[in-house]
């Protein structure tokens, strides 16, 4: 994915704020052999991509002046109510050194589970995303994690995810919970219920 950049002189509070008004915003691009570089970028496009699960979790093509770099996005500031990215930090990368990315979880085929399909249970998800660490030619998109074979009242944990090779799990503690299935608490009692009439109904005819 391809962000295109300038380079700024100006910096400080009122640079960036001017900045904003004419439709920009400031940026800094840090890491490697290199001088930090302080950056703008327009900001509609900015805001588009911010929406984009690629933008947060690929290794980004940024173009400064002409001159492309593979960056990943690292930290991003919006306003506490109005619709305005206020800043954007990347960081360079080597394709030759390992990378700590958080990446999304894709959550897939719920509804064939026995969870789900046979006990009528609610999978929920623990974890949207986990930290990885991989370099930079193997990140991937998102993760996929699959449910089909989802027991009611079992978890899934970390350590049950299908990775993409040359992509490893840091900082996750004592395999972290990812979902669990459990029978909602109103259908536990609604089941419940109903046994209980049957049994006063069957009690009933016996009389």
């Amino acid at each position: 994915m391809k962000v295109i950049a300038f380079k700024r002189e100006l910096q400080g509070s009122g640079a960036s704020r001017r900045l904003r008004i004419s439709g920009q915003t400031p940026g800094i691009v840090y890491g490697g052999t290199e001088a930090p570089v302080l950056i703008s970028l327009d900001h509609n496009a900015l805001y588009h991509a911010l929406k984009k699960e690629v933008f947060h979790s690929s290794i980004l093509e940024l173009e400064i002046d002409g001159v492309s770099q593979q960056v990943l996005l690292r930290d991003f500031q919006v306003h506490a109510y109005k619709q305005l990215v206020l800043h954007a930090d990347f960081q360079r990368v080597d394709a030759k050194q390992a990378i700590h990315v958080k990446v999304a979880l894709h959550f897939e085929n719920a509804d064939v589970s026995p969870a789900v399909k046979l006990s009528g249970a609610t999978i929920s998800h623990v974890a949207n995303e986990i930290e990885v660490s991989c370099l930079p030619g193997k990140l991937p998109e998102f993760i996929t994690v699959d449910l089909s074979n989802m027991e009611v009242g079992h978890s899934l944990h970390v350590s049950d995810l299908v990775l993409p090779e040359g992509v490893t799990v840091i900082g996750q503690g004592d395999d972290q919970t990812i979902a669990t299935a459990a029978i909602p608490a109103g259908a536990i009692a609604e089941e419940a219920e109903e046994a209980a009439a049957a049994a006063a109904a069957a009690e009933a005819d016996k009389k």
